[in-house]
């Protein structure tokens, strides 16, 4: 016999009554000089590129009736070289961002109807979801200083053997060296704070224009026809945040 091991309907609350609450008092640090680890600005930047796309359809297109655009960024990479001493360093640049990314897009379109070939010319709305790759690497001077990365040392050391030479030389005769034998080192890592990025707006213009347009068979309106591709023209225009985490001393009042 099955029997069901589901006591409770998740899919529905177990109650719909109105909650009370009330504000309680947070608990806070003690004043005096703090040193906390928070995001810091280290710049804002409107980034703009151009990107060019030859789109295909998979059916005629009577016209575009839409196109939803949504930027997507899938690398941010702020290239900045190694501190040249032991000591923390930090540095507004310049330096090298690379960016990589792509627009998706949703264009939504009026097809011609199977047969649809009178004066009234019936169509059915269909879409088709593309994305338009793009990457650069644009020169940044931060306005905010990055703490550079301290790099990683690995020193080897070895000890002083007296070792005898052996038969075919004198017995007051010694090989004086390191042992071969043994392998000795002291290795230093550093896990540095790499810098990251935020997306905080885009801008987008663009021009699509047909290259294959041809007008409808039989008695539809003479201005009417159908295409199936199209050559896409993007004006790109994004605005990034860079941060990184950094140690910051404050006063807690």
């Amino acid at each position: 016999m099955n029997k069901d091991k589901n006591c409770v309907d998740v899919n529905q609350s177990a109650s719909v009554n109105h909650c009370e609450s009330v504000l309680v008092d947070p608990v806070t640090t003690p004043a005096g000089a703090r040193i906390i680890r928070v995001p810091v600005t280290l710049a804002e930047l409107e980034v703009s590129t151009s990107l060019v796309a030859n789109i295909h359809f998979p059916d005629p297109v009577l016209e575009i009736k839409d196109i939803k655009k949504r930027v997507k960024i899938v690398q941010c990479r702020l290239m900045t070289p190694p501190a040249p001493t032991a000591a923390p360093t930090f540095s507004t640049g310049p330096f090298q961002l690379f960016l990589k990314g792509f627009v998706r897009k949703n264009i939504q379109y009026a097809t011609p109807s199977p047969h649809s070939s009178g004066e009234c010319v019936s169509s059915v709305i269909k879409s088709l979801t593309t994305d338009i790759p793009f990457e650069c690497v644009t020169t940044v001077t931060l306005a905010s200083p990055v703490l550079l990365p301290q790099v990683n040392t690995r020193t080897e050391f070895d000890f002083f053997r007296e070792q005898k030479l052996g038969h075919g030389f004198p017995e007051k005769d010694h090989l004086l060296s390191s042992d071969l034998s043994q392998f000795h080192q002291e290795s230093t890592q550093f896990y540095n704070q790499l810098p990251f990025c935020e997306l905080l707006a885009s801008n987008i213009t663009e021009w699509d224009e047909a290259i294959d347009r041809k007008p409808l068979p039989g008695n539809a309106p003479f201005e009417e026809g159908t295409f199936e591709n199209i050559v896409e023209k993007m004006f790109l225009q994004f605005t990034i945040k860079i941060l990184q985490n950094q140690q910051v001393e404050v006063t807690a009042l």
